[in-house]
């Protein structure tokens, strides 16, 4: 009975070693990259917990400039906004939709 305890502790040390069992938390980390924001219809909270390096305050600052200025054209056009640069918009360029 030890011998088989001893064989199954090992073989889960073996598997936590290999890396067997990381699949959920990469499936995890690749879906969070592959949500897309649309930033002609999302809501400051969507924004500001979607987009890093963006808070409520420049979240709040990029519906005030889609209300005034109309739907954003191009993702580039991001950068009209008041405190969003254009490394900001590198960074999430990938999860920004229109």
């Amino acid at each position: 009975m030890k011998k088989l305890f001893s064989i199954i502790l090992l073989s889960l040390a073996v598997v936590s070693q290999t890396g067997f069992g990381k699949e959920k938390e990469l499936r995890v980390a690749t879906d969070k990259a592959t949500i897309r924001v649309n930033i002609n219809s999302a809501s400051a909270d969507q924004l500001a917990s979607n987009l890093k390096g963006v808070g409520l305050k420049k979240a709040q600052a990029i519906i005030d400039y889609r209300k005034e200025y109309g739907n954003f054209k191009s993702i580039n056009e991001l950068t009209a906004v008041k405190g969003i640069g254009e490394k900001t918009v590198a960074k999430n360029r990938e999860k920004i939709g229109l």
